[in-house]
């Protein structure tokens, strides 16, 4: 017990000084790269620092299964420099008994990023747009979705309206039970439409089976007109805006990504973007742990062997390896081409797999 909680223990501690190290290096190259953004906005060392804090996060978080690959490569040579990985076979427990240490805290650290980290990371990633917003940098979503159905803003120099609606097609550019909520250039309601449905062309939206009411007038309700035919109303958006507008699944937090999703379905668009997310937040864990066996597999040897560098080396580029196959199962997972939970699992369990055939060969030959 006293092996477990020190090699557990020394894991730990060389992941936080990896994680440490990469997130100065990204928030130092973030800090420099915002200096030139706010600085034509007014702002100055602070305010790009304020910024990349809150961004480097997200970045940080996308690459953990290399900060872990790396941190293994680090605790393993460590040992074999130390002799320690001797002492622990001399003392009877095989290698692939050793590595359950490492491994089982790969799965727990994951459990955790995924649980506590990943919500956080999300809120900081809000809290960038917002922020960079300020800046001239990016402007705030115009569609939300939820219970209710889904919601967009548009603006024009006569005022903002509000947009709601039951269900839409995949692209947002259809809507069926809309209303329309005019606001003028002092915030106050000024027009109300309700319709059966609204399609959006270049430059406005068709409105279709429509009532209006002037908000301005002392009784609306008592005042409703009653259009014939289709007429247009001005807009500002476009396909691809409303597209954009959805934003990163990783900017939502991991327990909400459920009911977004279901939400996203509800009102008729696509959610397959966001179930590949969810499902790979959820193989992060085996992800993280075969990280920590392709690491062994090559690095966890006596130093005296010799060709230390190369097996690094190897390490580092079978970590890469699946890293870069889980984004390329990402992509193909999101644009249909394989199902959602091949594209999820199957990478963190080809790298596992793969490794642990290696380590079986090393250890029993």
């Amino acid at each position: 017990m006293t092996l477990t909680f020190y090699i557990a223990r020394r894991f730990g501690a060389v992941l936080l000084q990896v994680s440490a190290i990469f997130y100065g290096m990204l928030l130092l190259i973030d800090t420099i790269d915002k200096l030139r953004d706010v600085g034509d906005a007014g702002g100055g060392l602070s305010a790009a620092l304020y910024l990349a804090a809150l961004n480097v996060p997200q970045s940080l978080y996308r690459i953990f299964p290399l900060v872990v690959v790396l941190s293994a490569i680090w605790l393993f040579i460590g040992l074999a420099r130390s002799s320690e990985l001797v002492v622990v076979r001399a003392a009877g427990r095989s290698g692939l008994r050793f590595l359950l240490v490492p491994v089982t805290t790969a799965l727990l650290v994951g459990c955790i990023a995924v649980g506590m980290l990943n919500p956080l990371v999300a809120a900081m990633s809000r809290a960038y747009e917002n922020a960079a917003a300020g800046y001239g940098q990016s402007g705030s979503s115009v569609l939300t979705v939820n219970a209710n159905g889904l919601w967009m803003r548009q603006g024009s120099d006569e005022g903002q309206t509000v947009i709601k609606a039951v269900r839409s097609n995949q692209d947002g550019t259809l809507l069926t039970g809309v209303t329309f909520l005019e606001f003028d250039t002092d915030g106050i309601p000024s027009e109300r439409i309700e319709a059966q449905s609204a399609a959006l062309v270049a430059g406005a939206w068709v409105i279709e089976g429509a009532k209006r009411w002037n908000l301005k007038d002392p009784n609306p309700e008592l005042v409703a007109q009653v259009e014939t035919g289709p007429f247009r109303l001005p807009s500002d958006l476009t396909p691809e805006s409303i597209r954009d507008s959805f934003g990163k699944p990783a900017a939502i937090p991991f327990w909400a990504l459920p009911d977004y999703i279901a939400g996203l379905e509800r009102a008729g668009f696509s959610a397959r973007r966001h179930e590949v997310w969810f499902q790979m937040e959820l193989a992060q864990p085996l992800l993280l742990s075969a990280m920590v066996l392709i690491a062994a597999g090559f690095t966890m040897r006596h130093v005296r062997s010799g060709m230390t560098g190369t097996y690094v080396l190897f390490a580092v580029l079978g970590g890469f390896a699946i890293f870069f196959l889980r984004n390329f199962a990402q992509v193909l997972g999101e644009n249909g081409q394989i199902p959602v939970f091949l594209a999820a699992w199957s990478p963190p369990a080809a790298g596992a797999m793969l490794a642990l055939g290696l380590l079986l060969h090393l250890e029993d030959g």
